[in-house]
């Protein structure tokens, strides 16, 4: 039961370091960005955040053309771009 045990903390440690071998082991290892207004290769394929396209198809819907998250109240999105 023990050597079962010792197996599966052994297969766990050697599974985390390989998730984060570059993180762990580069001089300025970080986390990717995930966000997609923090993110420029998504910002460079068109790719916005979900609020941020229902702000501009809502809002001209309604006559304005160009919304803005404060209209609504919306602080989601930290690099909201629709100003």
């Amino acid at each position: 039961m023990w050597e079962i045990l010792l197996a599966a903390v052994v297969l766990v440690g050697l599974c985390v370091i390989g998730l984060c071998f570059n993180i762990i082991f580069r001089k300025n290892g970080r986390f990717p960005e995930t966000e997609i207004s923090r993110n420029k290769e998504m910002r460079k394929r068109g790719i916005i955040c979900a609020k941020e396209e229902e702000l501009r198809l809502w809002g001209r819907k309604h006559g304005k053309n160009h919304p803005t998250c404060s209209d609504i109240g919306c602080g989601d999105c930290s690099g909201c771009e629709i100003n």
